[in-house]
């Protein structure tokens, strides 16, 4: 079976697949799979009427989502088990990765076995946007100290303005890497370079939307995401210059209240990063949305 390599113009019909049923997980979203392909070769084929998105890197080959359809299908997940067992010289590797909670029980009954990944962390907007209530004191009185200290513009990224963020990104990064050992996490940084650089070039293409802060009218924070669906906003970046105290609650801040349209801000999973954990639930989610891996049970298979 032929698989297609994913490039831009294939949007129209990974977004028609997409909106078959609803999601809350920020992966199911074109933007999210696309920015990948600078860590992996992805690639994509519909098998009788089900979207099916292989990502594959040295390690190996897995699925980035359960294959996308109106109802789901349990030949078809056998047929995308072959098809990265074809690539995979430990067939271990071949899974499927963010499945959604409600799916669990379906999987189940055909014998898979499933295991929980990282959640999202799923925010009220309103929260976010007016740090209202003892429990947002901490970023309240550092956002109050960055607008009473500082001389700042907000404004909504401009194309022209991408080269001074990435350089704000190669400086967030030695930051960052200065303060690091953990091997894993410089990694990751390195990472995010890459995946960071290719969506500000392809930022009007897969429909990012962002915003910017300048400090003494130079460029010291940037975030950036993209529309879930019409109650969820998904922030996928947010880089701060770390010297400026309360810079990053004023931007989150900031970029909530411009995201009026939206009931919900979902600020992505924790890789893992018990930092990263600690400040994410610092602002309080509504909920975390579970996501899981589906794999075979070697006693079947």
């Amino acid at each position: 079976m032929k698989l297609n390599k994913l490039s831009l113009k294939d949007r129209k019909l990974f977004n028609r697949y997409l909106t078959f049923s609803s999601h809350e997980l920020a992966a199911f979203s074109f933007a999210n799979i696309y920015i990948w392909r600078t860590l992996y070769a992805i690639d994509w084929v519909v098998i009788q009427k089900s979207l099916c998105i292989f990502f594959r890197d040295q390690v190996g080959c897995f699925m980035y989502l359960p294959p996308l359809a109106v109802a789901p299908q349990s030949g078809i997940i056998r047929q995308a088990f072959v098809i990265m067992d074809k690539i995979n010289k430990n067939k271990d590797i071949s899974r499927i990765e963010n499945i959604q909670q409600e799916d669990l029980d379906y999987y189940r009954s055909l014998g898979y076995l499933v295991r929980e990944k990282y959640p999202d962390y799923l925010c009220l907007r309103s929260d976010l946007a007016l740090l209202r209530g003892n429990k947002f004191k901490s970023q309240r009185a550092a956002y109050n100290y960055f607008i009473k200290h500082y001389d700042y513009d907000s404004h909504r990224f401009g194309l022209a303005e991408e080269a001074d963020c990435l350089n704000l990104f190669d400086s967030w990064i030695k930051e960052r890497k200065a303060q690091c050992n953990d091997d894993v996490y410089c990694g990751m940084l390195e990472d995010n370079r890459k995946v960071i650089k290719d969506a500000l070039v392809n930022y009007k293409q897969l429909n990012l939307e962002g915003i910017v802060v300048r400090v003494n009218k130079e460029i010291k924070a940037f975030s950036f995401g993209y529309q879930l669906n019409s109650n969820i906003f998904c922030i996928l970046y947010e880089i701060t210059d770390l010297a400026i105290k309360g810079l990053a609650q004023f931007i989150f801040r900031q970029f909530s209240q411009e995201l009026k349209d939206y009931k919900y801000i979902n600020i992505m999973d924790d890789s893992g990063l018990e930092n990263l954990r600690k400040t994410k639930l610092a602002y309080k989610p509504a909920r975390l949305i579970p996501a899981y891996i589906v794999t075979r049970d070697d006693r079947r298979y």
